[in-house]
């Protein structure tokens, strides 16, 4: 799945067609490169679809039936799409959660090494000033 095939497939509805996709890691991405061609992309919630459609062979082709004939229906289940201001705060709050968990991690490290070395335990609260920490949250 590249961009340029996505652009091509893209072309191929006809004006008016919804497209349909399972939320997928890529499907914001995916999303954002067909919504130009279609009238509106729906991104369908896979466990809710699982639940309603239990199929005993499972196919790309019989899974896309499935979705086209629960979306004709009214019975698709769609999970909400961020708008990109939101996407990007997710992000952003996501990778700080990262940030500040790596830190933990390391400070944890620290503390086992001098713990293992019989070195006291530093008198300071923070030993790693400067990091991502309280001072950065709400621009404190």
């Amino acid at each position: 799945m590249t961009r340029t095939a996505l652009e091509g497939f893209g072309k191929t509805p006809l004006a008016g067609d919804e497209v349909v996709l399972e939320a997928t890691g890529n499907r914001l991405a995916v999303s954002r490169v067909l919504a130009p061609f279609v009238t509106r992309v729906i991104i369908a919630n896979p466990l809710q679809v699982k639940a309603i459609a239990q199929a005993h062979v499972k196919t790309d082709k019989i899974d896309a039936g499935t979705l086209a004939s629960l979306q004709t229906a009214g019975y698709l289940p769609q999970i909400w799409t961020p708008d990109a201001e939101t996407e990007r705060k997710r992000r952003l709050v996501a990778r700080r959660y990262q940030v500040v968990r790596h830190r933990t991690r390391l400070k944890n490290e620290v503390h086992s090494i001098l713990h293992a070395h019989l070195i006291p335990k530093c008198p300071h609260a923070d030993l790693l000033p400067g990091m991502v920490g309280r001072s950065t949250v709400a621009g404190r």
